[in-house]
């Protein structure tokens, strides 16, 4: 099947958009998955932090478990960050994989802040609640060169978004034949 490596900030919808394309795979009786950095990062991912080296081990484990569902024919939607180039291209090795990059900038995910986080990443250096190494903010975030499929999420609606994705997973379906 196929492993779509979502990549982006915070808050740019990768959770979101996973969760909409999903119902859709589903009611046309795909086997589906979602692998969720939030969620790994509380069971397989706890004992990692925030270090590139650990950041790059997340995703690495977080493959690791796409890998085994698309061998079972499953369309795996792995939502998390992903920042690092090297990291998503040494993926993107493998003939299953696309990469999506949601595209939102920096302006408008400040302005969103579902969960506060920027406004915390934001805050004085002496701040006890402020969040270091925060993608985007403190840590390096680099920009996928090559993107499969780029999705404007600060321009577009979600509905549109959703759409435009799930086309794309049908579309490459059959390259994989």
């Amino acid at each position: 099947m196929i492993l779509i490596q979502f990549t982006g900030l915070s808050g740019s919808g990768k959770t979101t958009l996973a969760e909409n394309v999903r119902q859709l795979l589903l009611e046309k009786k795909y086997k589906v998955e979602i692998i969720d950095g939030d969620v790994y990062r509380k069971t397989i991912c706890k004992d990692l932090g925030f270090s590139k080296e650990d950041r790059c081990e997340n995703v690495r484990r977080l493959f690791n478990v796409g890998r085994n569902f698309v061998v079972s024919d499953t369309i795996v939607l792995m939502s998390v960050i992903n920042p690092y180039e090297n990291l998503r291209n040494e993926l993107r090795n493998h003939e299953f994989v696309r990469t999506v990059y949601l595209d939102c900038s920096i302006n408008n995910l400040i302005k969103r802040d579902p969960k506060g986080l920027y406004k915390k990443a934001l805050l004085p250096d002496n701040d006890r609640d402020k969040i270091n190494n925060f993608t985007g903010i403190s840590d390096v975030f680099e920009v996928p060169a090559n993107a499969d499929l780029v999705l404007k999420t600060d321009f577009e609606t979600v509905s549109f978004s959703t759409h435009k994705l799930y086309d794309f997973i049908i579309d490459s379906l059959p390259d994989l034949a």
